[in-house]
C-alpha cells in the first residue's frame, strides 16, 4: 500500500507542477512523472533496471492523440487572414507587455488579424520597424482550455530567405521550406527587448548583411504571412508529411507525418519546456 500511495503522489504532484506557468516546475512535473513511471516498475519487479520500462510508455503517449485527435484533423489547403478583435488579454499571460514593449522599441502597429485551424484560434497583432527591416507579432492561441501565446520577429531579404526569432513552446507541427531558417529561444524568455538582440545576434552569426533585408511593406505583411503559408504546404505535400483529402481543399497528415509529429512531440518532452 505505501508503494501505492508514492507512485499516485508523485502522478499527482506531477499533474500539478505541469499546470503552472513558470517553465521550471513545468520541467520538474515531467521529470517526476518519468520517476513515478520508474518506481511504478521497480515497486513491481523488485529490479532497478526494470524500472526503466517504466519510463518508455510515457514517450509513446503522444501517440493516443496523434491517433484519436490529429489523425482525423482536415485542414485547409489555403486559408485567409482577416482581422479579428483580440480577445481578453488576461487569457494570454505576457501578452499586453509584449505589445508595450514593441512600441516601445520602435516597432509600430499594423493590424489585428487572424485564423482558424481545425479549432484552434490564432490571433496576430502585427507590428514592423523600418530601420530594424524587421516585422514582429505576438500571436495568441486558443484551443478549448489552451491558451497561451507567443512572440516573433521576422527578417526577409531579397533573395526570399525569411529568418525568424521565436520563443514558440513548440516544435513546428509541419517541415520548414528551405528558405525558412528559425532561431528557438527559451519558451519562458518573455522580454521582448532580449527577443530582438537574441534575433540581432542570430542575423550576425548568419553573417547577414543588414542592408541586404528588405524593409517590410506594412501594406503586404499579411499577404507575405499567408503567402509563406502556402509555401510550407506544398513543401509538405512534396514530402509526404501531409497528403490532399477530400475535394483537395483540405490537407491531413499521412502516416509519415504522424510518425514526425510523435519525433516532435518527443522532442518537446526531452527539451521540458
Amino acid at each position: 500500500m505505501r508503494e501505492s500511495l508514492v507512485v499516485v503522489g508523485l502522478v499527482v504532484l506531477a499533474v500539478g507542477l505541469r499546470s503552472s506557468r513558470v517553465a521550471i516546475p513545468r520541467k520538474l512535473g515531467a521529470l517526476t512523472f518519468l520517476v513515478a513511471g520508474y518506481l511504478l516498475f521497480y515497486f513491481l519487479t523488485g529490479s532497478w533496471w526494470m524500472g526503466f520500462f517504466g519510463v518508455i510508455p510515457w514517450f509513446f503517449l503522444p501517440w493516443i492523440e496523434l491517433l484519436t485527435r490529429i489523425k482525423p484533423m482536415r485542414l485547409p489547403m489555403e486559408n485567409r487572414l482577416r482581422h479579428r478583435v483580440v480577445p481578453d488579454p488576461a487569457f494570454f499571460p505576457n501578452a499586453p507587455e509584449a505589445a508595450m514593449a514593441m512600441e516601445e522599441a520602435g516597432f509600430e502597429h499594423v493590424d489585428d488579424c487572424g485564423w482558424e485551424w481545425s479549432g484552434m484560434q490564432q490571433y496576430f497583432q502585427i507590428y514592423w520597424h523600418p530601420e530594424e527591416r524587421a516585422e514582429a507579432a505576438v500571436c495568441l492561441c486558443e484551443q478549448g482550455e489552451v491558451a497561451f501565446a507567443f512572440m516573433s520577429i521576422t527578417s526577409r531579404d531579397a533573395e526570399g530567405r525569411i529568418l525568424r526569432t521565436t520563443n514558440f513552446p513548440f516544435s513546428p507541427t509541419l517541415k520548414c521550406p528551405p528558405n525558412v531558417r528559425w532561431n528557438h529561444v527559451p519558451c519562458e524568455r518573455n522580454c521582448f527587448h532580449q527577443i530582438l538582440e537574441d534575433h540581432r545576434q542570430f542575423l550576425r552569426r548568419r553573417k547577414v548583411d543588414p542592408d541586404a533585408l528588405r524593409i517590410p511593406d506594412p501594406e503586404r505583411i499579411e499577404t507575405d504571412i499567408e503567402s509563406e503559408m502556402k509555401t510550407q504546404i506544398s513543401h509538405n505535400l512534396e514530402a509526404g508529411i501531409i497528403r490532399p483529402s477530400g475535394d483537395q481543399r483540405y490537407f491531413e497528415y499521412s502516416g509519415r507525418g504522424l510518425v514526425f509529429l510523435w519525433g516532435q512531440f518527443v522532442k518537446d518532452m526531452v527539451r521540458l519546456c
